[in-house]
């Protein structure tokens, strides 16, 4: 477990008081949580903008399942960047549409290809991102399973 450092922060009051809303409004249990949870998420979003940094990610998509060949354009993207797809849960919402999860890692640049081209693909009426996890691993830790030995 990394070691807490204290560091103090000068706002004006009004831009505490909303803060102070917002840890409210969210159930942080404290402004240090709130804050670590913020810049973790900025870390995650920069991390994405960087081209070669390895992010993990998920791709959540609800798509029409009677759209001519998208089932098939879907599988063959995937099947494309299996070295990036982790993981696959697909479900059905009802009689026309599915929700598919697929979960990523692999470098930024790669991905956002990807699963821009997973989105644009017709018959998808929503797709949205979440980038999890940006942090590099430690020196000397062991790789995710399915990736060992990959570079």
């Amino acid at each position: 477990m990394s070691q807490v450092v204290r560091f103090s922060v000068s706002l004006e009051a009004q831009l505490l008081e909303e803060f102070d809303r917002y840890c409210q409004t969210h159930q942080y249990p404290t402004r240090s949580e709130a804050v670590r949870h913020l810049i973790r998420e900025k870390l995650n979003q920069d991390t994405w903008q960087a081209n070669e940094q390895e992010v993990t990610a998920t791709l959540t998509l609800i798509y029409d399942h009677h759209r001519s060949q998208l089932v098939s354009r879907l599988l063959e993207l995937q099947h494309d960047h299996a070295e990036h797809v982790i993981s696959t849960m697909h479900v059905h919402l009802d009689h026309d549409r599915c929700l598919e999860v697929i979960v990523l890692r692999g470098p930024a640049r790669q991905l956002r290809g990807m699963v821009d081209r997973l989105r644009a693909l017709k018959g998808v009426s929503f797709g949205q991102l979440v980038v999890a996890s940006g942090e590099p691993r430690c020196a000397g830790s062991t790789p995710p399973v399915g990736r060992q030995g990959a570079s």
